[in-house]
C-alpha cells in the first residue's frame, strides 16, 4: 500500500504561500487602528467558518459532540484547556502581525515568521519529543545563520518579531497534540471563543460600526483567504506532517513576504539579504529532504 503524505506537504505549503501576501490586504488597512481589523476578522471568520460547518459538515460536527460528551472528565479539561490557550496564542499573534505590518514595517513581520520555525522545531523535539536526524539538525543551523546574517536592524524589531514568532510557534505544538478532534471543528471553536475573549475590549472601545465598502471588501477577503482557508490547510497538514516539519516549511511565508515587500512596496533589498534569503530556502528543502525524496520516488513504507 502506497502511502504518501504529499497532500500534507502541499496542504502546509499552501497555507504559508497564503499567508506570504497577507500584507498587502492589510496595508491597504493601514489607516485604521489594528485592534479594529482585529476585531472584525475575528468576528467575519466566526460567520464564514460556521455557515461553512453547518452547510457542509454536520455529520463531522455531530461525531465530534459525540466524542467529547463520551470523553473522561479529565481529558475534557485538557481539551477544553488546549481550545482556550491555542486559542489566546492565535489570537494575541493576530493583533501583533497586523500591528507589525501597519506600524513597524514589513521586514520585522517576515522575520517573525524566520524565527517561528526554529522555536516550533526545537519545541516540537523538546516538548513533543519528535525526532530530528543529523540532517534536520544541520539545516537548524543553516537557518539560524540566515536569521543572524538578516537581524542586523533594529533590536525593537527584533524583539516584535521573536514575539510574533514564538506565539504562533507554541500555537501549532499545542495544536499538533489535539489529534481526535476534526481540525475545522477545533478551528471554529477557537475562532468562537477567541470572539467570546476581544467581545468585552470591542464594547469598551467600539466608537462607531464602520460602513466603507473599502473596508469590508479587504475584512472579507482577510477572514475567508487569509484566515479560515490558510489556517485549516495548516491544521489539516499536522494529521501527517510533524510539527517541526510544519514550521520549517513555514520559512517559505518570509521569501513570499520579503518578495511582495520587495516587487510591491519597493521596499529596498542588499546583497546581504539576498544571500541570507536563499540561505533559508536551502535549509527548508535540506530539512524537508527524506520527505521530498519519498514522495517524488513514491516510496513505500
Amino acid at each position: 500500500m502506497l502511502k504518501s503524505k504529499s497532500r500534507y506537504l502541499l496542504a502546509a505549503f499552501l497555507s504559508v504561500a497564503i499567508w506570504g501576501f497577507f500584507s498587502i490586504p492589510l496595508r491597504n488597512l493601514k489607516a485604521y487602528p489594528s485592534e479594529e481589523i482585529l476585531y472584525y476578522r475575528i468576528f467575519t471568520s466566526l460567520i464564514v467558518i460556521w455557515i461553512a460547518i453547518l452547510l457542509f459538515r454536520r455529520k463531522i460536527l455531530i461525531k465530534d459532540i459525540q466524542y467529547f460528551k463520551n470523553a473522561l472528565p479529565k481529558e475534557k479539561q485538557i481539551i477544553v484547556a488546549q481550545i482556550i490557550g491555542a486559542t489566546v496564542l492565535l489570537t494575541l499573534n493576530w493583533y501583533t502581525f497586523i500591528y507589525a505590518v501597519n506600524h513597524v514595517n514589513l521586514k520585522s513581520a517576515a522575520f517573525a515568521y524566520m524565527v517561528c520555525p526554529l522555536i516550533t522545531a526545537f519545541g516540537g523535539f523538546l516538548i513533543l519529543k519528535e525526532e530530528l536526524s543529523n540532517l534536520k539538525l544541520i539545516s537548524l543551523g543553516i537557518a539560524l545563520l540566515s536569521i543572524i546574517m538578516l537581524a542586523t536592524g533594529s533590536f525593537i524589531d527584533v524583539l516584535w518579531s521573536v514575539g510574533i514568532a514564538a506565539l504562533y510557534a507554541f500555537y501549532l505544538i499545542i495544536q499538533r497534540k489535539m489529534k481526535h478532534l476534526d481540525k475545522l471543528n477545533v478551528l471554529a471553536l477557537q475562532i468562537t471563543v477567541a470572539v467570546l475573549l476581544m467581545l468585552p475590549f470591542y464594547i469598551y472601545h467600539h466608537e462607531g460600526f464602520p460602513t466603507e465598502i473599502w473596508f469590508w471588501s479587504h475584512i472579507v477577503i482577510i477572514a475567508v483567504v487569509f484566515t479560515v482557508i490558510p489556517l485549516f490547510l495548516s491544521l489539516y497538514a499536522l494529521i501527517g506532517i510533524p510539527s517541526s516539519t510544519l514550521g520549517i516549511i513555514i520559512y517559505v511565508n518570509p521569501i513570499i513576504a520579503f518578495a511582495v515587500a520587495v516587487l510591491y512596496f519597493d521596499e529596498k533589498i542588499s546583497m546581504h539579504q539576498l544571500f541570507a534569503y536563499l540561505l533559508l530556502l536551502f535549509a527548508v528543502f535540506l530539512f524537508n529532504w527524506n520527505l521530498i525524496k519519498d514522495i517524488f520516488t513514491f516510496k513505500r513504507k
